[in-house]
C-alpha cells in the first residue's frame, strides 16, 4: 500500500497590529499584547492592574495617533506586507506539497485561525516561522508558547517544527545589504545607527547561561553560551551586517529604541545615542532596524520620523531609515529556504 503523501503547512507570525486606527481597537490590541505574561514578565494581578487601569486607558488615544501617521489605503503595513510576503511566497513553494497560512501574534488573523487553515488542509507537517530575526521570548518564545497551547487540544497533534532565529542566513544578511547598498548610493555618512528593539534587562538576565550574562562586553562575541541572548543576536547582526556592507567599525553604533516604564531596558538607548552624535559633531546618519522585517510603528514612525526630528532639532543635517525587508525578493528567497530546508 503507497502512503498518502500530505502536504507541509507553512504559518508565518508577525507580531500584530490593531484592526484600525479607532481608540478601541487600538486599546483592544495594547491589552491583549501587553497582558501576554512573556512581554511583561510580572505577576497576574500586578500586570492586569498596571494595564487595564494604568496604561491601556492612557496610552490608547496617544497610540491611536500615532497609527494614524502610519497607515496607508491598504490599512496597517505590517500586515500587509506580511500578506505580501506570504502571496510571494506561495508563489515560489511547489503547491503540491506545501500550504502557506500567517497570523499575528496579537489580534487578527489569529494564530488560532492559521492553525485551523492549516488543520482543516491535512498537513502532515506544520513549520512555524516567527517573523523576528532575534529570539526574545516576549516574541519569537511567545509565538512558540501561543502554539503549543493550541495544539496540545487537537487529538492528533502532526510534527511541528519552529524556527527560532535567522540572523546568519546569507539572504537574510543579503537582503538586508542590498537595501543598505541602495540607500547608500551617492551620500557619504558619517555614521551607521543599527537601532532594535528593546527589552527590560531583567528579561536578558533571567535568561542567561550558566550566568555568563553581565549585559557588556559579553556581547562582543557569539557563542552558544550566549546564542539566545536578545542583545547578543542583535550586536551579531550588527557585524555581519556591517562586514557583508564593508563598514568601518568607528562608523557603526548599536542602540536599543522603544523602551517602556522605569525599569532599565537595554542600553545603549537610541535617544541617547541620538544626542551623544549630535554632540560629537555627526552630521549624516543611515539607520538600519534589523529586528523588523516588515515597516511598522516602531520604524515608519518612531525612527523614521520622530528620532529624525529629534537628531535634526540637534544641529545634524540628514537622517535616512533603511526600509525593512517587507516583500523583497531576496528575503522572500530567504523564507523559502528556511522552509525547505526543514521539509
Amino acid at each position: 500500500m503507497t502512503k498518502p503523501t500530505a502536504k507541509t503547512g507553512v504559518l508565518l507570525v508577525n507580531l500584530g497590529t490593531p484592526d484600525s486606527t479607532q481608540t478601541s481597537d487600538v486599546r483592544k490590541y495594547l491589552r491583549e499584547f501587553l497582558m501576554d505574561g512573556r512581554v511583561i514578565d510580572i505577576p497576574f494581578v500586578n500586570r492586569w492592574m498596571l494595564i487595564n487601569l494604568i496604561i491601556a486607558p492612557t496610552r490608547a488615544p496617544k497610540s491611536a495617533a500615532e497609527y494614524r501617521k502610519l497607515w496607508t489605503e491598504r490599512g496597517s503595513p505590517l500586515l500587509f506586507h506580511t500578506e505580501d510576503l506570504k502571496a510571494k511566497l506561495i508563489q515560489k513553494l511547489d503547491p503540491d506539497n506545501y500550504i502557506v497560512a500567517m497570523a499575528m501574534r496579537y489580534q487578527n488573523p489569529s494564530i488560532e485561525k492559521g492553525l485551523a487553515e492549516l488543520r482543516a488542509a491535512e498537513v502532515g507537517k506544520i513549520i512555524v516561522l516567527p517573523l523576528f530575526p532575534q529570539y526574545a521570548s516576549a516574541s519569537t518564545g511567545s509565538v512558540h508558547d501561543k502554539v503549543m497551547e493550541i495544539a496540545r487540544t487537537w487529538q492528533i497533534i502532526p510534527e511541528i517544527t519552529f524556527i527560532s532565529n535567522f540572523i546568519e542566513h546569507p539572504l537574510f544578511l543579503e537582503a538586508w545589504a542590498e537595501l543598505g547598498r541602495k540607500a547608500m548610493q551617492g551620500h557619504d555618512y558619517d555614521k551607521f545607527v543599527f537601532s532594535y528593539h528593546g527589552l527590560p534587562e531583567r528579561q536578558i538576565l533571567k535568561g542567561s547561561v550558566g550566568e555568563h550574562c553581565q549585559l557588556g562586553t559579553c556581547c562582543d562575541t557569539y557563542s552558544s553560551k550566549n546564542q539566545y541572548c536578545y542583545r547578543a543576536q542583535c550586536f551579531h547582526t550588527t557585524r555581519l551586517l556591517a562586514e557583508k556592507l564593508g563598514l568601518a567599525k568607528e562608523k557603526i553604533t548599536n542602540c536599543f529604541q522603544s523602551r517602556l516604564g522605569k525599569d532599565p531596558w537595554v542600553k545603549p538607548y537610541t535617544d541617547e545615542v541620538i544626542k551623544e552624535l549630535a554632540a560629537e559633531g555627526v552630521k549624516k546618519v543611515l539607520v538600519f532596524s534589523p529586528a523588523f522585517v516588515a515597516d511598522c510603528l516602531e520604524t515608519t514612525v518612531e525612527v523614521a520620523q520622530e528620532y529624525k526630528e529629534q537628531f535634526e532639532a540637534l544641529g545634524g543635517e540628514h537622517w535616512e531609515l533603511v526600509p525593512s525587508l517587507n516583500s523583497n525578493d531576496t528575503w522572500v528567497d530567504c523564507v523559502k529556504d528556511m522552509v525547505e530546508s526543514r521539509s
